[in-house]
């Protein structure tokens, strides 16, 4: 009987081997498939969609893109203790994703090239810093401090390099006092008047016109005569074109606000520049070992960068002043690169324009190519992918 028992008992154990053997496997490939995956995505490139119009017709909201971390050299993380995978948040939940009890010196490994002029570059948000976030609120809602690594990811096109001179005049960048090539898909806001009531969806959504509202004066009150009405509309000049075409279009006007009407909110939101989104600068852009002197025109400019984007310590801004220490300072040095980015939707992106330069520790990648587009509101269920747009390069 004892014999007989034992015999039961082995194959019951070998079975019990076996399910745990499977087990482990199954758990050792789920953790290398992790880890390889989060390798990746740290060291060559990421996935990212794109939620928002800032960089239409570029990209389009729904469309999912690479970006390559090789470019710019890839940064060591900055915030270790993170689940893997993750952002500032864990899937599908408002739960943090990370702890910042520990915060490692940022370094950047070797890359092919550095930002230049024209490269479509996703980079994180620098007025997520917990000494600016808040002044930010009313163009940035829902802003939260967060570190370096982990602030929420943005994506422009970088109009102006590190020393580089910029002026926005009529709705046209220059930089170092040259009229800077528009991106291809630049769309702006144009004023379409017409005779009679437009079909939005024959005229405006068949022209892949996706952002337009009836016309108020509060867009911009020069643009309509007293009897005129129409629409405003995001499209790029191309397809302004087009629409002068229609018979009952009236005529078709670029919607530019004019020089010295003061744009509310932007940066630096100081009452030395009377500044707009069309009408902008100039402005130096900060570059690493350039000296300024401590002038009040620079201290708005140049302040928060010194005071939170620099490693400084002990710096504050009183009375007009840059104090650090105790003592006020006449002149800075600095320490890094810092970039100035715009969206190709030039009248609906949430810039540079007002929230300020990008420091290069903030810079993430180049976006490299869109694998998948995806339109959230096709005007058929036929038309849901873009296949045009599969695959193709962002230039």
């Amino acid at each position: 009987m004892i014999t007989s028992v034992k015999r039961k008992i082995q194959p019951l154990q070998k079975d019990l081997k076996n399910k745990e053997s499977a087990f482990r496997d199954w758990l050792d490939s789920i953790l290398f498939a992790v880890f390889a995956a989060t390798l990746i995505r740290w060291l060559f490139f990421e996935a990212f969609v794109i939620p928002s119009s800032s960089m239409e017709s570029t990209l389009l909201v729904g469309e999912y893109l690479f970006v390559s971390k090789l470019h710019y050299g890839t940064r060591t993380p900055i915030t270790p203790l993170q689940v893997p995978l993750t952002h500032q948040t864990i899937w599908g939940t408002q739960i943090p994703s990370y702890l910042d009890w520990v915060s490692l010196p940022e370094f950047r490994l070797p890359g092919f090239s550095d930002v230049k002029r024209g490269d479509v570059v996703v980079f994180n948000i620098p007025s997520e810093n917990e000494g600016v976030y808040q002044k930010y609120s009313n163009v940035l809602p829902n802003l939260k401090p967060h570190p370096i690594d982990l602030r929420t990811n943005y994506i422009k096109r970088c109009v102006a390099q590190a020393g580089d001179n910029l002026e926005v005049k009529g709705g046209q960048v220059y930089v170092n006092g040259i009229a800077s090539t528009n991106p291809e898909g630049m769309q702006n806001d144009y004023f379409v008047s017409s005779a009679a009531l437009i079909n939005e969806l024959n005229v405006f959504r068949k022209n892949g016109i996706r952002e337009y509202s009836p016309y108020t004066e509060t867009f911009n009150d020069t643009l309509a005569a007293n009897d005129e009405s129409g629409y405003i509309v995001k499209t790029t000049a191309g397809t302004a074109e087009k629409l002068k075409a229609y018979d009952f279009i009236k005529r078709v006007q670029l919607s530019v606000l004019p020089k010295g009407m003061k744009e509310t909110y932007l940066y630096p939101n100081s009452e030395l520049f009377d500044w707009n989104k069309d009408n902008y600068g100039p402005v130096t852009v900060p570059k690493e070992g350039m000296t300024i002197s401590l002038i009040p025109r620079n201290i708005a400019l140049f302040g928060e960068i010194i005071q939170f984007f620099e490693g400084n310590q002990n710096v504050v801004i009183k009375n007009g002043e840059l104090i650090k220490a105790g003592q006020k300072i006449t002149n800075y040095t600095f320490k890094q690169d810092y970039y100035f980015m715009m969206g190709d939707n030039r009248h609906n992106s949430a810039d540079s324009r007002y929230w300020g330069f990008v420091p290069k520790n903030h810079i993430v990648g180049k976006a490299v190519f869109v694998w998948m587009s995806i339109d959230p509101d096709p005007i058929n269920f036929l038309e849901k992918i873009r296949w045009n747009r599969l695959f193709s390069v962002i230039n």
